[in-house]
């Protein structure tokens, strides 16, 4: 099946999970974030107990943050979020519509947990090699990490699929999907963990968590088929399916 030659991503529907999941992002900054946070109890501190703090997971072991912190999202600014759910919403919808709603709330998450652990890798590093703290203060939030992992998924299958940058310039979606990465790089390696407002190593978590679980998703799938037809060999394409200030990312 040619996958690329599919519906474009801006007519999708709104597929269940990707619809609860927004949901979700948009009830919990608008409730939580923006009224009971700063208009009931202005005292209050979401993000240190619900964002993505590395000094709390290691220190207070506040294991849930690995969780929770991909549900919170900037409160200085709307766009944060925005941008965020527009983008699980075109990705998103196509790789349910393609994968079901079960693999693709499992790999959604994989890649949300997968990054946040790899920043917790890397900033506890950054600290013992710079001695630099200020990475493991402060709160990472946002659904980034994990939709940079759909945006890995979705280069894969769609790869040959015209998207245009910036809404700008047409290119495949598997030479975005490098671009998006090469950029993430360069400014990590420029601005450092923890000297910008982004969470770049989070962002590029959720594309080394996603390229992991879809190379271990096709493994199996092909161990499996291998051994159905009695140990013959067959070739398949990766992930086919047939059935106070916060670091936001």
């Amino acid at each position: 099946m040619n996958y690329n030659q599919g519906p474009q991503i801006q007519m999708l529907p709104l597929t269940p999970v990707v619809k609860k999941l927004i949901i979700a992002c948009v009830a919990i900054w608008f409730i939580f974030q923006v009224v009971v946070e700063q208009f009931i109890f202005p005292n209050l501190d979401l993000g240190y107990y619900f964002g993505f703090v590395v000094e709390n997971v290691f220190t207070q072991f506040f294991v849930w943050q690995f969780f929770t912190y991909m549900f919170l999202h900037d409160t200085q600014g709307v766009m944060h979020l925005v941008f965020n759910m527009l983008s699980l919403w075109w990705i998103g919808s196509e790789l349910e519509s393609l994968w079901g709603s079960r693999k693709f709330l499992t790999y959604y998450l994989v890649c949300g947990l997968g990054a946040a652990f790899i920043y917790f890798v890397g900033a506890l590093g950054y600290y013992f090699v710079t001695d630099h703290y200020a990475p493991l203060q402060v709160p990472v939030v946002g659904a980034s990490g994990a939709i940079f992992g759909l945006l890995l998924a979705f280069g894969i299958l769609f790869g040959d699929r015209v998207i245009h940058f910036m809404f700008l310039f047409p290119m495949k979606a598997k030479f975005f999907i490098l671009l998006i990465g090469a950029i993430e790089v360069v400014m990590l390696l420029n601005q450092g963990i923890g000297a910008g407002k982004v969470a770049n190593l989070a962002h590029l978590g959720g594309l080394l968590a996603g390229f992991l679980y879809l190379v271990v998703w096709t493994r199996m799938k092909r161990a499996g088929h291998t051994s159905s037809k009695g140990g013959k060999k067959t070739k398949l394409k990766l992930i086919v399916n047939n059935d106070k200030p916060k670091y936001w990312n």
